[in-house]
């Protein structure tokens, strides 16, 4: 019982410990970045049919080259990714010039993970709409494994592809093609 109750006040004082740090006020604002963010990763599309919407992403993705990691339609979210060579001409260079002035060894980037993420909802006064909002991020690794980028890809013009395909993808799925 000696050692039950020692160990009941160590967990009693870490807890005590950890709930007295404080939270900083602007923990939980919303950047203006990620205001513009969302915007160019959402989109809403007049209907209310959320599995139509659903099987129309998960075949553009797999038309993009990804495999469906994850699908629940009763929640809406549907997660794939892809795996892609991330070799880089000029890191491979720099890496060979670094060897021959005697720098030894310098990894260089091998493979990287796409990953792509789609999350519906219905929104509208009566729910009529349904959005839809898609995130790429990226992991870059090296010839050892290690991870040398994680990044979200935030260029427009993905996301404007994307949801190009997905309109005609839609419109596909509701004409039963």
């Amino acid at each position: 019982m000696r050692k039950a109750g020692k160990i009941i006040a160590s967990l009693s004082l870490l807890a005590f410990i950890v709930g007295c740090e404080t939270i900083p006020k602007d923990a939980l604002t919303l950047s203006p970045e990620s205001l513009a963010d969302r915007q160019m990763q959402t989109r809403k599309y007049e209907t209310k049919d959320e599995a139509k919407i659903l099987t129309a992403c998960a075949g553009l993705l797999q038309d993009m080259g990804f495999n469906i990691d994850e699908s629940e339609t009763k929640l809406g979210v549907i997660t794939a990714s892809k795996r892609r060579s991330a070799v880089n001409a000029g890191q491979q260079v720099v890496a060979v010039f670094v060897a021959l002035l005697g720098g030894g060894y310098m990894p260089t980037d091998k493979d990287q993970i796409m990953r792509a993420s789609i999350v519906t909802r219905p929104v509208g006064e009566l729910k009529e709409y349904m959005a839809v909002r898609v995130t790429f991020q990226r992991i870059v690794r090296d010839e050892n494994g290690k991870i040398t980028k994680q990044e979200t890809l935030n260029d427009p013009e993905i996301y404007q592809k994307f949801f190009d395909k997905l309109s005609k993808a839609i419109f596909l799925e509701a004409q039963e093609i």
